[in-house]
């Protein structure tokens, strides 16, 4: 920093530009920061929902093949 005649603290053009740059990296580094986070969220959410479906499918098909086992009379009784 320079004094001027005036009693005024200056600031120096590469002081001034400096700031710049490093609040700019400051604020990417943040948003950089939040994008990561909310994808994370959404990864994990979506991993969750994928396994919900799993699940559903699983148990449709464990439903289906029991109630397909009720209707159908074993092989043995159809040659009786």
């Amino acid at each position: 920093m320079t004094s001027g005649h005036t009693g005024k603290d200056r600031i120096s053009k590469a002081e001034i530009s400096k700031d710049a740059v490093q609040s700019t990296v400051e604020a990417t580094a943040h948003t950089v920061g939040e994008v990561a986070g909310i994808l994370t969220s959404a990864v994990k959410d979506v991993a969750g929902a994928i396994g919900g479906l799993a699940t559903e499918v699983f148990e449709i098909r464990d439903a289906a093949k029991r109630a397909a086992e009720q209707q159908e009379p074993p092989a043995s009784e159809e040659l009786d």
